[in-house]
């Protein structure tokens, strides 16, 4: 077997890892790739494999990093099927939609400017109508149930804890006579997060494929994080500013809804306007009512106690059309508004943060990790001078980060989960982290005795 590491390679977007097994090639995840916008455009768009050559893709969860170049692979010649849970593929289908909406609406506001300076028309990444494509691909399975993937290999998805309907995928493979099990973490999350269920830890692995994110440092108990989102909201309104969160539509918009929630229901905060402005969030929240099987036991007795969805309360507004996400901005009082993007590369957010990022009454809180390059980067290293839309604004907002928030394990859950198999895993690969996540992690797990952890290079290849 080969394992080809294609993106999220000493990075942390673009998951993408093609196995050749049996002489067939499963490819695991098809992320889209975020960084500097040149660069952004052209990774994403040439794929350093052949789509029609490809048997299988399995998916992980639902992030854009890790399932949005889906219909760049099938417009290039996929045929294969795309296994991942349920509530993952209802999820996918959702944000690919809203990603090919995205990819028309930002290009076509690129090419007005392109042409005022005389430069020819770009083409969308994608469009609405590929991304709406792939929805005829998906094979949906349930949690813990084996279904073979291609000849030798059947995979069994576990509950990873990260969002809605993720997983870690065990691949167990026969091959020339050898059977043994490769394991791939996808992203690992946490215990004790509000709505979801614990990550499943792995087992009777030879091969581990994991995550290192946050190899290099915990994270603050959700408990803690609680408590600093409630520090962040109640000193901003004290000075009559907004708090301005720019959130992933799926996990940590559900997450924030349910921490505000239960802060104004004891009084811990006032009782100020929460708009989600995101129309993938508001259908993302949606799906989460419809997938019981993946929240946690509290969730599940809080939905019955209330007999409502966990997601509904008086104060809180979802905004589907233009004209609500702008009569956002002319509300003069408090308010807290979370919309998409997470990295605020696209999407509502950019024109709340350009309403909103001159006011020094207003807080911009970053509530989860920031590739570089991106405006999320950028405000979270608390650059006073930005860019939205191609236009300079002085940032006065207060910028604070929630680190504690994370969907993503820390080095201590990292060390754990690796742990779990450390009497058979013959080698450990990290991908999906920075060096500065994924040297500490790998160091520290060769101090405990780990003896081949490997730190994958873009398009390296190895051999098991």
């Amino acid at each position: 077997m080969k394992i080809k590491f294609y993106g999220a390679a000493r990075t942390v977007t673009g998951s993408m890892h093609l196995l050749e097994i049996n002489g067939s090639r499963i490819l695991l995840e098809c992320g889209l790739f975020q960084g500097k916008r040149n660069e952004t455009y052209e990774r994403n768009r040439h794929f350093p494999f052949a789509p029609s050559k490809i048997d299988a893709v399995l998916l992980s969860h639902a992030h854009i990093d890790h399932s949005g170049n889906l219909p760049n692979l099938v417009k290039q010649g996929y045929e294969g099927k795309i296994t991942a849970t349920r509530a993952t593929t209802h999820l996918v289908r959702l944000m690919l939609r809203d990603s090919g909406h995205i990819q028309e609406s930002d290009i076509a506001y690129a090419n007005k400017k392109r042409a005022k300076k005389g430069l020819p028309p770009m083409e969308p990444l994608y469009t609405l109508e590929d991304a709406e494509k792939v929805a005829g691909y998906f094979q949906s399975v349930e949690y813990d149930d084996p279904v073979e993937i291609v000849e030798g290999v059947r995979a069994t998805f576990m509950d990873a804890g990260h969002i809605l309907g993720s997983a870690g995928i065990a691949l167990d493979i026969e091959e020339k006579g050898r059977k043994f099990r490769l394991w791939f973490s996808g992203d690992i999350g946490r215990r004790d997060l509000p709505i979801l269920r614990n990550p499943v830890l792995p087992v009777n692995v030879d091969y581990l494929l994991m995550e290192s994110t946050y190899g290099d440092k915990g994270h603050r108990s959700p408990h803690l994080a609680y408590e600093e989102l409630r520090a962040v909201v109640q000193k901003t309104i004290d000075r009559g500013g907004k708090v301005i969160i720019p959130s992933f539509a799926v996990g940590r918009t559900q997450e924030l809804a349910v921490f505000l929630h239960q802060m104004i229901e004891k009084g811990e905060i006032p009782s100020v306007p929460v708009y989600v402005d995101s129309p993938l969030a508001i259908n993302a929240s949606q799906i989460f009512n419809e997938h019981p099987e993946c929240m946690d036991v509290e969730t599940l007795a809080d939905i019955r106690a209330r007999g409502h969805a966990a997601l509904d309360f008086k104060e809180i507004s979802y905004t589907r059309s233009v004209a609500e996400s702008k009569a956002i901005n002319e509300y003069q009082g408090s308010a807290i508004i979370i919309s998409a993007s997470g990295m605020a590369e696209a999407g509502r957010i950019l024109h709340h943060l350009r309403n909103n990022v001159g006011d020094s009454r207003n807080t911009i809180l970053i509530v989860g990790w920031q590739a570089p390059h991106t405006l999320g980067r950028r405000l979270a290293d608390r650059e006073t001078q930005i860019k939205i839309f191609g236009e300079k604004f002085i940032r006065r907002a207060e910028v604070e980060t929630i680190g504690g928030l994370s969907a993503h394990a820390g080095r201590d859950m990292l060390i754990e989960y690796a742990s779990a198999v450390k009497d058979q895993v013959q080698k450990i690969f990290l991908v999906h982290g920075e060096e500065r996540g994924a040297l500490p992690l790998k160091k520290e797990l060769e101090m405990q005795g780990f003896k081949k952890v490997i730190y994958p290079e873009k398009e390296s290849v190895f051999e098991i």
